[in-house]
């Protein structure tokens, strides 16, 4: 393969193996529809992310069964949401952001998907349509099936670059210029971070989401994201800027209230105890208060002596008269 122009264009010529050095006066390189991850890839790491690269994700990255790490962020890829990418059972970190994925990302090959996934960002494409919801139960059915298990997965074993690391310590992501550690979501359960922002998401953001008490981070900025955001669990920890440059969203932590007609989609934990405490006193109120007063008709009319309960009525008007 010849890389010494300063345009190489080798598609498609069914090339596999090792990408080879590429030269500094490179200045355009299109390795699209080859072979460059043949079957039995062994590759765990996959990262080209803060390049220029363009066309569409290999699809012979599904080869490799053993990939945990995929980053490709911040380039100029152009395809639909790598949903075949969902059959490597190990895959543990997606970032596709700043990138042109267009498309959907809920089909039907994501209902079944995704089974190890912790970090996911979307961020900065041209995404579309609803918020997958089948994915997001996906990933809590997920949670469930591992906590029964007992144990925590996290990459151990992994070697990149020849070091053993875990993920959540050896990754950072920026945010508004302040580099955010995830060390202290070695505590908690798959899916920890999700970033949709800067797509064309539209429609209710889904109360499944509300499910996910691991989720640390949230962000779904920059949409066209409508209705009331859901309240209680982690969703108290979000701030606008999880939210932000979704005019159609309402209730906290936005200062705009919802329509009457729009009730909030998920409730704090204690409103229902509340709620049944508070039912509960006043029925109790109207329980005393019947009970005393078929007492005192009882005793007058069996009686039929009045006089004692018109003195005690006259001494209570008289001392609030005093």
């Amino acid at each position: 393969m010849n890389l010494q122009t300063p345009n190489s264009n080798s598609t498609p010529n069914f090339l596999q193996g090792r990408i080879p050095t590429l030269p500094s006066s490179l200045q355009c390189c299109l390795l699209s529809e080859n072979n460059l991850f043949a079957q039995g890839c062994t590759l765990q790491s996959f990262q080209i992310n803060n390049n220029q690269l363009e066309g569409s994700l290999p699809r012979s990255l599904a080869n490799c069964k053993d990939l945990e790490l995929l980053d490709v962020g911040n380039n100029y890829l152009n395809d639909t949401f790598p949903d075949w990418l969902g059959n490597l059972d190990h895959l543990q970190v997606l970032i596709l952001r700043s990138n042109r994925f267009h498309g959907q990302v809920a089909s039907s090959n994501v209902i079944v998907s995704f089974t190890h996934l912790h970090v996911i960002d979307l961020s900065h494409n041209n995404l579309s349509g609803y918020l997958p919801i089948k994915f997001l139960e996906n990933l809590h059915d997920i949670r469930k099936g591992n906590e029964k298990k007992g144990n925590r997965e996290y990459m151990t074993n992994s070697l990149v670059n020849g070091t053993e690391y875990y993920y959540v310590g050896g990754l950072s992501f920026m945010a508004k210029g302040l580099e955010i550690e995830f060390e202290a979501l070695l505590t908690s359960w798959m899916l920890e971070s999700l970033d949709l922002s800067s797509n064309k998401l539209q429609g209710r953001i889904p109360t499944e989401l509300t499910n996910l008490g691991f989720l640390a981070v949230l962000n779904l900025s920059q949409n066209n994201l409508t209705g009331p955001i859901p309240q209680g669990k982690q969703f108290n920890t979000f701030n606008n800027d999880s939210y932000i440059g979704n005019l159609g969203l309402c209730g906290l932590p936005f200062s705009n209230r919802c329509d009457n007609d729009e009730k909030t989609p998920a409730k704090f934990d204690g409103d229902d105890d509340e709620e049944l405490n508070w039912r509960f006193s006043i029925l109790m109120g109207y329980g005393c208060g019947l009970v005393l007063g078929v007492s005192l008709g009882y005793i007058v009319l069996t009686t039929g002596k009045s006089w004692w309960l018109i003195r005690i009525v006259e001494k209570v008007q008289q001392r609030f008269a005093k």
